[in-house]
C-alpha cells in the first residue's frame, strides 16, 4: 500500500514516543511496539510514570496475574482518585474552548474547571449522594457535561454515560442497567437551529431525580424532586477526591453485542489510564494543544477526550451544535483546533456539501478517526482540508478504554489504513481454521490496562472468551470481533465485525436490539439485521431481510419506510436503514440460530451481479 505521508526526521524527534524510545535504544516505532508488547509490566510502569498519573498511595505491584489472565488487577496497593489527573496543568491555562451553536467562544481556565467539579462534587453530596452511587448523565457535549462527569467520579459515584440521542425506552434501559440514583440532563440544545428537547425524553423514560441544566432565561417546568443547575450546584469551591482503590468502579458505559439489551460495561479508576496513553503514543496528543472531537458521554470516545485532552495537559475544544453544518467548521478555525476527531461518515457528509472548504484549517497537524470503517477517498479529501496532514486511524471498543490498532505519527500513513498496534497490547489475525494469517478475524492477546473484566448484565467469559482458539504459542486469546488484513508492508484495513454487532454512524448496535423494534411492525414476522460494507468502502450501511406474516399485504417500500421511521423514533435518529430485503425464511443453524453471515454473503452477491447487470446494460448505478 502506498503511504501519503511520511514523517520527517525532525518530526519523529519531536513526537511524545521519542525520548523513552531513543532511552531504550529503538529507532523504529513498531521496534517500540513489539518490545512493549513483550515486556508489558515495564512499559505500563513506565507509561504511568510519563502521564503523571496522580496516586495518593504508590502500586506495590503493576500487575497481578494471580486471579488469572481474564481477571489480571493493575496498580496494586495504590490509592487515587483518577480526576485529580485531569488537573496537572497551569491553573490559568485553558482548559476547555466552547461554543454553543449562535452563540461565541467562550473559555474556562483549568482553575475553572476544577472549581466548576468541586461544586458538582458538593451538590451531589448535599442532595445526599454518597461514594458508590450512580449518577446519570444524559445532555450533549459541553462544559457542563465535562464538570458533571469529572465531579461525579471526584465524589466517588459512578458515572451512567446516555447519549442524548437515544429514544425514551433506550434511555429507560441504560438507567436501570446502570441502577441510576439520579440524573444530570438539558432541557433542550439547538442543532442545525432545531431544538431538541431532551429533559422531554428523560421525563417519558420515568427517570430517577433529575439536576436540569437551563437553555433560556424561563428555565423548565421541573418534574417534583427535580432540580435546576443553579440551585444544585454547590456555593463551596473546594471539594476533596474520594480515595479509591484501582477496581473501584467510576463510570459504566454501554457496547451493544448479541443480546437484546446493551452491555454494561464498567470502568474503573484505572481504565483511563489507556485512553491518555492511546492519545500521549498514537494521537500524540501534547501539552498546550487544542483537541476536538464531536462526540458525546454516552460513546466511550466522550470519557475519552475528557481523559485524552486533559491529563496529557492539553485543550478540550466543544462545539455545541451540528458539526456537519460550516458553523463547525469556523469554530475549528477560530479556535486553532490541532488535532480533529472524526468519524468516516460526517467526513462523507462534508465532502458531499463541501461546507468545511472555505476555511482555514492551517492549524490542524492531525486529524483522527474512528468509529466506523474509512473510505481512502474520503480520508485523503479530509487530509487535504488541512494541507495534505495526516489521519491517525484508531479502532477498538468501550470494553477496552481505548483502541487495540491506530495508527503512530512516526511511521508513513495511508488513507483508510492503520500502521500500528497500539504499545502495551499484543493482538493476532487467524483464518478460519485458527492459524495466523494475513486476513481474518482480529483476536487480543490479554493483559493490558483498560481490558474489561466483568459485564453487569453479561459472563464476561462467556462474551470474550469461550470458544477462542490459542494463539500461535499457545497464550490466550480474547475475542474482539473485527474482520482485519494486513498487507506484507505493514499497513492493515479494518473490513467491519465478524459478529452480530454493527456500527452505525459511530455507534454501536446489536442485531438484536434492532430487530426487537422491527418485529413489532405490523404484518411482520420475524426480522435479521445485518451490516453490510459499500462496494466502495466506508461505513456499514443497515439491511434488514424480513419475513412477513402468510396474510399480510406489506409491500416493501411500505415496509421500509415504516422501519426507518421506528428505528428513528425507538432507538435513534441517527440510525438509518439502507435496504429491506423480503425472505420467505431465514436461514437457521441446527440450534435455531440465524445465520447472519449467510445473508451477509447473500446480500453481498446480490449486489455484485447488480452492478455487473447495470453494466451490461450501459446504466450507471446510483
Amino acid at each position: 500500500m502506498e503511504p501519503t505521508w511520511n514523517p520527517s526526521e525532525q518530526h519523529v524527534r519531536a513526537c511524545n514516543a521519542w525520548p523513552l524510545m531513543q532511552e531504550l535504544g529503538f529507532k523504529s516505532f513498531r521496534d517500540f511496539q513489539a518490545w512493549s508488547a513483550m515486556n508489558r509490566e515495564a512499559f505500563w510502569t513506565r507509561t504511568v510514570e510519563d502521564l503523571g498519573i496522580r496516586l495518593r498511595k504508590p502500586f506495590e505491584q503493576i500487575l497481578d496475574l494471580s486471579p488469572g489472565i481474564e481477571s489480571a488487577q493493575w496498580l496494586c496497593g495504590a490509592e487515587l482518585n483518577i480526576a485529580e489527573s485531569c488537573f496537572s496543568a497551569e491553573l490559568d491555562s485553558v482548559a476547555v474552548i466552547q461554543q454553543r451553536e449562535g452563540c461565541e467562544i467562550q473559555s474556562f481556565t483549568v482553575r475553572d474547571l476544577n472549581h466548576l467539579s468541586n461544586r458538582v462534587a458538593g451538590g451531589l453530596v448535599a442532595c445526599g449522594h454518597a461514594a458508590g452511587d450512580a449518577v446519570a448523565i444524559h445532555m450533549p457535549m459541553n462544559v457542563e457535561a465535562v464538570v458533571a462527569y469529572i465531579g461525579i467520579i471526584k465524589m466517588g459515584g459512578v458515572v451512567v454515560s446516555i447519549a442524548d440521542s437515544f429514544a425514551a425506552p433506550e434511555i429507560a434501559t441504560r438507567l436501570r442497567l446502570g441502577n441510576a440514583k439520579a440524573v444530570i440532563t438539558q432541557e433542550c440544545t439547538l442543532r442545525a437551529g432545531r431544538e431538541l428537547r431532551i429533559y422531554d425524553k428523560l421525563k417519558e423514560a420515568m427517570a430517577p431525580p433529575a439536576v436540569v441544566v437551563s437553555s433560556g432565561d424561563s428555565g423548565s417546568d421541573l418534574r417534583d424532586g427535580d432540580i435546576s443547575w443553579h440551585d444544585f450546584l454547590s456555593v463551596d469551591h473546594d471539594f476533596d477526591p474520594v480515595t479509591c482503590t484501582p477496581d473501584t468502579p467510576m463510570n459504566v458505559l454501554f457496547s451493544s453485542g448479541t443480546t437484546g439489551d446493551p452491555k454494561a460495561i464498567p470502568w474503573t479508576h484505572v481504565s483511563p489510564i489507556k485512553c491518555v496513553s492511546d492519545a500521549f503514543y498514537l494521537q500524540d496528543i501534547r501539552q498546550g494543544e487544542v483537541v476536538a472531537w464531536p462526540t458525546n458521554l454516552g460513546w466511550m470516545m466522550g470519557p475519552w477526550l475528557i481523559f485524552a485532552a486533559l491529563v496529557n495537559r492539553a485543550t478540550i475544544a466543544i462545539y455545541d451544535g451540528a458539526p456537519s453544518c460550516a458553523s463547525f467548521g469556523r469554530f475549528v478555525q477560530d479556535a486553532k483546533v490541532q488535532m480533529l476527531g472524526v468519524i468516516p461518515s460526517l467526513v462523507t457528509r462534508w465532502r458531499t456539501t463541501r461546507c468545511m472548504e472555505p476555511f482555514d484549517w492551517s492549524h490542524i497537524r492531525r486529524f483522527s478517526s474512528t468509529g466506523e470503517c474509512s473510505n481512502a477517498d474520503d480520508m485523503s479529501y479530509l487530509m487535504e482540508l488541512a494541507g495534505g496532514k495526516p489521519v491517525i486511524e484508531y479502532c477498538g471498543g468501550t470494553e477496552l478504554a481505548g483502541g487495540y490498532i491506530g495508527s503512530s505519527m512516526m511511521l508513513p500513513c495511508a488513507p483508510a489504513s492503520f500502521n500500528t498496534i497500539a504499545p502495551g497490547m499484543g493482538a493476532v489475525i487467524l483464518d478460519d481454521a485458527g492459524r495466523p494469517a494475513s486476513s481474518g478475524e482480529l483476536f487480543l492477546v490479554p493483559p493490558s490496562i483498560g481490558f474489561s473484566t466483568e459485564l453487569l448484565n453479561s459472563d464476561h467469559h462467556e462474551v470474550y472468551y469461550a470458544g477462542t482458539p490459542d494463539g500461535p504459542d499457545g497464550e490466550t486469546l480474547r475475542r474482539h470481533g473485527d474482520r482485519l488484513d494486513v498487507s506484507e508492508d505493514g499497513f492493515y484495513r479494518a473490513h467491519g465485525r465478524m459478529d452480530d454487532t454493527m456500527n452505525l454512524g459511530g455507534i454501536k448496535v446489536g442485531s438484536a436490539e434492532i430487530e426487537r423494534v422491527l418485529n413489532t411492525v405490523p404484518g411482520v414476522s420475524e426480522t435479521a439485521a445485518i451490516a453490510v460494507p459499500p462496494p466502495e468502502g466506508g461505513p456499514d450501511r443497515l439491511v434488514v431481510y424480513t419475513v412477513l406474516d402468510p396474510d399480510s399485504a406489506g409491500e416493501g417500500m411500505d415496509i421500509l419506510e415504516t422501519m426507518r421511521a421506528l428505528v428513528r423514533s425507538d432507538l435513534n435518529p441517527l440510525f438509518n436503514i439502507h435496504d429491506v430485503v423480503l425472505i420467505d425464511a431465514l436461514p437457521r443453524t441446527a440450534s435455531n440460530k440465524v445465520m447472519r453471515r449467510e445473508l451477509r454473503a447473500r446480500y453481498d452477491k446480490a449486489s455484485l451481479e447488480e452492478t455487473e447487470q447495470l453494466t451490461e446494460d450501459g446504466q450507471k448505478k446510483c
